[in-house]
């Protein structure tokens, strides 16, 4: 099946009423992190970018394709390492300390003067690792529903689709596995997401790009290759932050409870929490322009 990444944009503005004035200027770019390994990113607009967005597990940096096209500004996605076009990780795909590293040098080659930081789900976890390694690279920080308190109940409808079958005999058997674990989303939407998030092998089965990597989880049980980890340790490195914050939390879904909520503002009494109506744990595919209009409030401050 024929695919060109930066084709489809179009798409995501008439879906969702963005004024359309042609195509936007997005590049991909590639930043080696050690002798072996590189980083790739989606690099949107002609000057410094201003925010850096990555990415929730088993996703890729297209998952913001929307929100980009609703914020016009120049901006920076990355393909967390193990994901998309990058590389895997030192220590494998989910490792937070090993992948926090290899974010630092992406964000200083591409974004070192971006003025805020957004992560979603795995990508939020990301960037409170970083902000232990790296501070100076989060002027502020929005964790996109996510916190220290996730576990394995929190993130069960997420994992029972991403540790699904590792190939799919066409498009059609991946795309219905799809819409049945995301009702609430337009088949359009998410045949685009499967364009960007998997590729067609040579016998004409799928598989996911993030697939290409379950091998290479250490300690990881066989058939669990997304296991959700012990998390906790982030909130002393969260507390421990002086950055602006803030929290969206999707309304209808279950990652972040009111108990996060409360735990957050204890260790950051002055954290902004935003609650996003109509939207699950994907807030950038659920309601992306409103999503957008919460990172300009915070990179306005």
């Amino acid at each position: 099946m024929a695919y060109d990444e930066f084709s489809l944009f179009h798409e995501n503005a008439e879906e969702f009423d963005i004024p359309w004035a042609g195509p936007p200027v997005v590049r991909r770019e590639r930043v080696a992190v050690d002798g072996d390994r590189s980083l790739s990113a989606l690099v949107w607009g002609e000057g410094p970018p201003e925010i850096v967005l990555l990415h929730g597990g088993a996703q890729n940096a297209h998952t913001w394709d929307t929100v980009g096209l609703a914020l016009n500004r120049s901006l920076v996605a990355i393909d967390l390492p193990g994901h998309g076009h990058s590389d895997g990780g030192s220590q494998g795909s989910f490792d937070l300390s090993a992948n926090a590293a290899d974010v630092a040098v992406a964000v200083r080659a591409l974004a070192p003067e971006a003025g805020l930081l957004a992560g979603m789900s795995l990508g939020g976890l990301t960037s409170i690792a970083l902000a232990a390694i790296a501070p100076e690279l989060e002027r502020r920080l929005v964790l996109v529903d996510v916190t220290p308190g996730v576990n394995r109940d929190k993130s069960s409808a997420i994992t029972a689709f991403v540790n699904g079958p590792e190939s799919f005999a066409d498009f059609d058997e991946i795309l219905a596995r799809t819409v049945e674990f995301n009702p609430t989303r337009s088949e359009a939407s998410l045949r685009r997401g499967i364009l960007h998030n998997a590729m067609q092998r040579e016998d004409g089965s799928w598989v996911w790009r993030y697939a290409r990597f379950r091998s290479e989880e250490p300690n990881v049980a066989e058939g669990e290759p997304l296991a959700v980890r012990d998390f906790s340790s982030l909130w002393d490195t969260l507390g421990a932050t002086t950055m602006p914050l803030m929290l969206l939390r999707g309304a209808d879904s279950p990652v972040v409870d009111d108990d996060d909520v409360t735990e957050l503002r204890r260790r950051r009494p002055d954290v902004r929490v935003e609650i996003i109506e109509g939207a699950g744990h994907s807030i950038q595919g659920d309601r992306p322009v409103e999503l957008a209009a919460l990172l300009e409030a915070a990179l306005r401050g």
